[in-house]
């Protein structure tokens, strides 16, 4: 299967689940808008959310897929499942004592870490507490889920994986389904909520283990013990946890300064949402996809394979995450009106969302490189470097944060994520390329160039059909007028800027046919492997 093909597979099913979160979010946004109960869910759920990134996505792609990939290469599946059963068995124990841990140190986290603008508002902070409570089982779920998501895409199993966070958004619909049907009040509809992230949790765990059973592995519980293997594996996968958790992290500095403001933690999250939508469609695709081929290619010695795999995936990313940024730039009003005024959600808070959400824009591109970037070190089992440059970009966004934010509010939050993972790209990629580990070609940079001239030439002939369809995106217009002119917008845009791009040289067919139709030349799977 080709790089882009992969791509595709990993994206379209992320695609489907933040198509569903944008009907979670909309719901959210009708039943509770950015009052108490929304602020309180959202900075529960974020405490686990944080610990998934961290030692979850983040340490098992950096940290596990790697030494999988190698123990394939070297012992076959069975020498892979020895070494699953060892990891299983240390993850678990871990989990479950910090697990614990939490629970009974709930109200302390919340009262540092998770919302110190709650406390003193008692309701609120009791109710966050209690939500965290509920809703902390989730990260152990989710870590082993993690695990078992690595396993498949080492073995270019892609699509159940990224299938599913589906159901995490199937649940959540569900409950907030069920507490406007039966006009529950926001403190209900908020419990329902947290019993809704547990049980997908658990049934996410499920839909994994058995997806990694049909590729052909059992996985058996072993008594925990640190074998080499494992501490391998922790060597490697705490500074990966730091460095995938980036965006969490800088998110979580960004919660703790705007939960001194009512309803600052659920305009982040609303404005979150939508620009989540092209970095988990593009950048998850190519951090997922990118780190198991990079790891086979370097394996087997295919260093100038490794640098194609990084040149292209780098020009898949900016072709799609520029024109995405430069439209969330100029639209971002149409778009926070569209998908969530109504209900709880008025006018003036679409104001400040949207300002919020243009910014997000803006750093897109940053958060996606991102994304692209750090595979080129965790591939090759350097997880202390990029964890360096994260610890610079997380101290910058607090300096930018704490400055930002008395002046500009949640823009300013925004502003201090976007300045801090445009640097972290930055950083990455000099390292890369001083290091020689990452090939520059000449074209590369021309393409980029023009994708970035086809952006602007987008953004403007944007600007100029939003006002042409002013009215119809009113907020006094039909839901349907509005969503049928939002989507003329989106086609519009779509149509100029890959139109622009081909003209003048920033894509061109032979490139995407090459991508399409080109195979990572990795070494070959052991006799019974899984193609």
């Amino acid at each position: 299967m080709s790089l882009v093909r992969k791509f595709a597979t990993v994206g379209g099913a992320t695609l489907g689940s933040r198509v569903l979160g944008f009907a979670r979010e909309t719901l959210m946004a009708a039943a509770l808008g950015t009052g108490p109960m929304a602020d309180a869910f959202y900075a529960a759920f974020r405490f686990p959310n944080l610990f998934r990134r961290l030692f979850a996505e983040g340490a098992f792609n950096a940290a596990f897929v790697p030494l999988f990939a190698k123990e394939i290469e070297a012992g076959g599946i069975e020498g892979a499942k020895r070494f699953s059963e060892e990891v299983f068995g240390v993850l678990f124990s871990v989990l479950l004592l910090l697990t614990i841990a939490m629970e009974l140190l709930m109200p302390l986290i919340v009262a540092w870490v998770i919302a110190p603008g709650f406390v003193g508002d008692a309701e609120k902070f009791d109710v966050t507490v209690e939500l965290a409570v509920v809703m902390f089982p989730y990260l152990m779920c989710m870590s082993l889920t993690a695990m078992l998501s690595g396993m498949l895409n080492s073995l270019h199993h892609y699509f159940a994986a990224a299938v599913a966070p589906v159901f995490l958004n199937v649940m959540l619909i569900g409950a907030l389904g069920l507490a406007l049907w039966q006009g529950a009040s926001p403190l209900d509809t908020a419990w329902y909520l947290s019993w809704g992230v547990l049980g997908a949790g658990l049934l996410q765990m499920a839909v994994l283990y058995a997806g990694v059973r049909h590729a052909g592995i059992r996985i058996g519980f072993r008594r925990p013990r640190m074998t080499p293997n494992v501490k391998r594996l922790l060597w490697l996968a705490f500074p990966a946890a730091v460095t995938g958790g980036i965006t969490q992290i800088n998110q979580i500095i960004g919660q703790m300064i705007a939960s001194t403001k009512d309803g600052a933690i659920s305009v982040l999250q609303y404005a979150d949402r939508v620009y989540q939508l092209p970095l988990g469609v593009v950048g998850i695709a190519v951090g997922v996809v990118l780190l198991p081929e990079l790891a086979r290619a370097l394996k087997g010695g295919q260093e100038r394979e490794a640098g194609n795999l990084q040149n292209r995936s780098m020009e898949f990313v900016l072709f799609l995450t520029l024109p995405a940024a430069g439209a969330i730039w100029v639209i971002s009003d149409e778009i926070v009106r569209v998908l969530y005024e109504r209900g709880a959600f008025g006018t003036e808070t679409t104001a400040i969302v949207a300002g919020t959400l243009a910014i997000y824009g803006l750093g897109l591109p940053g958060f996606v490189m991102i994304k692209a970037l750090n595979p080129g070190f965790f591939a090759r089992e350097d997880t202390k470097t990029p964890m360096r440059i994260t610890l610079f970009s997380v101290l910058l966004n607090c300096i930018l944060a704490v400055t930002l934010f008395p002046l500009f509010h949640e823009r300013g939050i925004a502003t201090a994520e976007a300045v801090s993972g445009w640097v972290t790209a930055l950083l990455l990629f000099v390292t890369l390329v001083r290091r020689g580990h990452w090939p520059l070609e000449k074209a590369l940079a021309w393409r980029i160039a023009r994708l970035l001239i086809a952006t602007v030439v987008m953004a403007v002939a944007l600007n100029y059909a939003s006002l042409y369809l002013a009215d119809r995106l009113a907020p006094a217009s039909p839901l349907y007028e509005q969503v049928s002119a939002l989507g003329l917008l989106v086609v519009f845009a779509m149509v100029v800027y890959f139109s622009v791009a081909f003209l003048i040289g920033g894509a061109d067919l032979g490139m995407l046919r090459r991508n399409l139709k080109r195979k990572a030349k990795a070494a070959p799977p052991e006799e019974g492997s899984p193609e």
